[in-house]
């Protein structure tokens, strides 16, 4: 989502919102932490933003979500018939229906006009999360698909 009247030709630095939940007892948080920002800065860089803590155009913030969801394969039923030669054949097969669970995660990237503190735009992503979702490359595969259609700015 991307605010029409923003101007992102007029953004060029970003800084960083206050991490969502993060504190210094929660250690598992605090790398998730910084994978994300790590993330998130190799996109803004590469996109011709600069990170400016002290006065940016656009404050950066994130968010995260897991939730449990249920997968259900229907009853299947198959049935052949065939023929060769004068004899005639078939088959029924019949499969059990199933329900499976999986955990399911969410990221979504705030961009916010800091002088306005208004929202500009927003990126989300969700997927199936796995043993290996919270690896630094996998979280840098799901910024830069949460990021896919944030504006680069133009060269100088």
């Amino acid at each position: 989502m991307r605010d029409p009247n923003a101007d992102f030709a007029s953004y060029r630095t970003y800084g960083w919102a206050a991490a969502p939940g993060a504190n210094s007892a929660d250690a598992p948080l605090q790398l998730l932490d910084q994978n994300i920002r790590a993330a998130v800065a190799a996109e803004m860089e590469r996109r011709g933003y600069s990170e400016d803590q002290a006065s940016p155009d656009l404050r950066i913030a994130y968010e995260t979500a897991s939730a449990e969801k249920l997968e259900s394969n229907p009853v299947r039923v198959g049935i052949g018939v065939g023929g060769w030669g004068g004899n005639v054949g078939g088959s029924l097969n019949v499969g059990s229906p199933s329900v499976r669970s999986y955990q399911e995660g969410t990221l979504v990237i705030h961009a916010i006009d800091a002088d306005r503190n208004a929202e500009v735009w927003q990126g989300r992503v969700s997927g199936r999360a796995s043993g290996g979702s919270l690896e630094p490359a996998a979280i840098a595969s799901a910024v830069s698909s949460a990021m896919r259609d944030f504006p680069a700015r133009s060269a100088p």
